[in-house]
Order: C-alpha cells, then sequence, then structure tokens
C-alpha cells in the first residue's frame, strides 16, 4: 500500500551537501549506450541506488559506504545534507530510495523537481535545519530508530523528544491516502462546487449564463 500515515524504523546518514541525482540513480549501460533505469524491478532499482558510491569497480559491495552498514540496510529514513537531490529531474532518484525502503528524506533544503517527485511517490521531504539532522543522525548511525506520525506531523527522535512540522494540507493528503493530485482533488468536489456557487454570488459577471 502506498499511503504513508506512520512510519518506525533506522535511518541512514549522508550528510554532504549537494548530493546530485546522478549519484542517487545511476545511468546504466544498455546496448545503446548509458540510459536511465527506467521501469525495471524493484529489486534491481534498489541494488542500483547511489551505486558510484555503494559498489568498487568490481562490483562488491564498499563496506564503509551507509547504506551497506548493517545498520542501515533497513533503513525507512535518509538523512542528507543541504540541497539534496539537486541536478537532473530524474524521477528515479525517488523510486530508488522507495525501492530500497526509504519513504522520508530529512534534509536541510531539496532539489525542487525531488522534491515534488517524492509527494508523487509517496515519500516525504521533510525540511529541519542542518543542527536538528545531525543530531537525529548521531544515534541513528547505531541503529536507533525514528518514527514518523503524519497524523499529528510529528518526528520522534531516540530520545522520546518529538519535532513538530508543517505540511500543505493539499500534499499532506496524497500521502496519508496514497493517492495524485487529481484524486484528492476530486474528493474535494463538495468543497469546489461551494466554493463556485459563493463565487457566482459574488461575481455573477465572471460566470457565463448557465454555466
Amino acid at each position: 500500500m502506498s499511503a504513508l500515515v506512520t512510519l518506525r524504523g533506522a535511518a541512514a546518514a549522508l550528510l554532504q551537501p549537494n548530493i546530485n541525482t546522478d549519484i542517487i540513480a545511476p545511468l546504466v549501460r544498455g546496448p545503446g549506450g548509458m540510459q536511465p533505469a527506467g521501469v525495471r524491478s524493484e529489486a534491481e532499482l534498489a541494488q542500483r541506488l547511489f551505486g558510484p558510491w555503494c559498489y568498487d569497480a568490481q562490483g562488491a559491495e564498499k563496506p564503509d559506504f551507509a547504506l551497506n552498514r548493517p545498520a542501515s540496510r533497513r533503513a525507512k529514513f535518509l538523512l542528507a545534507g543541504p540541497n539534496f537531490a539537486c541536478g537532473s529531474s530524474r524521477e528515479t532518484a525517488t523510486t530508488m530510495l522507495k525501492a530500497f525502503g526509504i519513504r522520508c528524506v530529512i534534509a536541510p533544503s531539496f532539489g525542487l523537481i525531488f522534491h515534488d517527485n517524492c509527494f508523487r511517490n509517496h515519500m516525504l521531504p521533510l525540511t529541519m535545519d542542518i543542527e536538528t539532522v545531525r543530531a537525529l543522525a548521531a544515534p541513528t548511525d547505531g541503529g536507533a530508530e525514528l518514527v514518523l506520525d503524519l497524523q499529528a506531523c510529528t518526528l520522534t527522535a531516540p530520545d522520546g523528544a518529538a519535532h513538530g512540522f508543517d505540511l500543505p494540507s493539499f500534499r499532506r493528503s496524497m500521502l496519508l491516502q496514497g493517492t495524485d493530485e487529481v484524486a484528492v482533488t476530486l474528493g474535494r468536489e463538495a468543497e469546489i462546487q461551494a466554493w463556485q456557487e459563493r463565487a457566482r454570488r459574488e461575481r455573477p459577471w465572471q460566470w457565463l449564463a448557465g454555466g
């Protein structure tokens, strides 16, 4: 199910700034040369995540890379540095993270296209200042868990401290319902109709006769 209501799990930390989508979702070699990852199985998408950092030239895992550490192999959260997922617009930057199991990325700022793609793929890009991100990273490096509650709009740290956050109601609805912009809009038919009726009364000249 795609809905994101609560999330509990380990976090991986990659706190360097300006990690771009070329690193997150590397191109793959095909018959016609280097190509985007495209439509592949979730297992393959997860395997290719952070490929240049995850594997050496022989294809072996680098044991010191964050996502290769035992505590992070089942990470649900990614703690990142400023301007995370800048660069190109490739949507696989989100689909690879989600295939790995990550549903929430916490960073001081994001590439704008990646930020939008997260909501469309039912992931939460959560903006927090770098000091808070670093504080969250310290205990989670040993496997301590974070807890996200999207109903309450809180992120609870391993020490029990709850960090509140705000989300636009439209995007929050997309995550809670596991749906897209069109479905959320259609679900607000009563609100739309009420607005139209009020607008017809207040500004009748804007509406065509019989419209």
